[in-house]
């Protein structure tokens, strides 16, 4: 089990945090023996730069593909290191996509190259861990801003432009991953969990994964296809309810999915305005429960229609 907090576990010489990180290699690993006719892909950050993760993955024969953002400029050679090396490389391709606002910042375009090296990790008193480096570095960034530079280590071999950028495409997936882990931690609250069984909390957590992936699909689609009819995805009682609590008029013809996504939000704390962009995960996932519990509370007082 984890500590509270990431400084608790550093200061635990009982713990190592990269046999958390080959750990969750393996059970990957596993799955992937299972699943032949299935690509699996163990995607880490920075934390996950060891060279024992790598060296599990090639004893394992690498049955699972793996991809890491790298912490280390390791030396390749006596005077050659990973960063210097894999800039005097020709730039392959370039990419462009718009960098997410954040706190304290807008958001904005992004253009960057892409340069490749395959190389060989020497290990010491064992044969070397051959690997690729992806490199996409930000080119002409705001002025006051550091260049956005990503470099992704693999066991993938890349050589074509499409290579290279699935491999990014993969990185940039993982802030979706964490943000699924957001929701189950702090929408769920399944670090809280007091149940008396294993079988309990895995049943549990099923329900809550289930929670999670609809929060997280409602929101991508609402930003993927807005114009939806609502009654789609939502049931009219659920729709209607979103209205009925911002006292906002209850539309004749059933609205669109943006429409109710925003009301959602609205009432998870999502201002809507011009800056705020789409809204996120955590302004839906509030609304949503708190349309939830009107919706029940609506559905107890039908039942209760006349008893009082």
């Amino acid at each position: 089990m984890r500590g509270k907090s990431k400084a608790e576990d550093q200061n635990n010489p009982t713990i190592k945090e990269s046999d958390r990180w080959i750990e969750g290699y393996e059970r990957v690993a596993e799955m992937a023996e299972r699943c032949p006719k299935s690509r699996l892909v163990y995607v880490a950050d920075r934390e996950g730069d060891i060279l024992s993760l790598m060296q599990r993955s090639k004893a394992l024969n690498t049955p699972a593909d793996w991809l890491v953002r790298a912490r280390h400029n390791r030396k390749l050679s006596a005077d050659e290191t990973l960063w210097d090396s894999v800039d005097k490389q020709e730039v392959m391709s370039r990419v462009s996509f718009i960098k997410p606002r954040k706190k304290g910042e807008k958001s904005r375009q992004v253009q960057q190259e892409i340069k490749v090296l395959r190389c060989t990790f020497p290990v010491k008193g064992k044969e070397g861990i051959e690997v690729t480096l992806v490199q996409a570095k930000e080119i002409n960034p705001p002025k006051g801003k550091s260049p956005l530079i990503w470099r992704l280590l693999s066991n993938r071999r890349v050589e074509s432009e499409d290579q290279a950028c699935e491999l990014i495409d993969w990185y940039r997936c993982r802030w979706e991953i964490e943000m699924f882990f957001d929701i189950l931690k702090v929408g769920c609250k399944v670090e809280k969990l007091q149940l008396s069984s294993k079988e309990r909390i895995e049943k549990a957590l099923v329900m809550a994964m289930v929670i999670a992936w609809r929060v997280m699909y409602l929101m991508r689609l609402g930003r993927i296809c807005p114009d939806l009819p609502a009654e789609l995805i939502f049931d009219p009682l659920e729709w209607k309810s979103s209205y009925g609590l911002l006292d906002k008029k209850i539309p004749k013809k059933v609205p669109t999915l943006n429409a109710v996504l925003r009301n959602l939000a609205t009432l998870g704390g999502f201002l809507g305005r011009k800056s705020d962009g789409d809204p996120g995960a955590k302004s839906i996932w509030i609304g949503f429960q708190r349309i939830q519990d009107c919706v029940y509370g609506i559905q107890m007082a039908r039942k209760l229609k006349g008893v009082f």
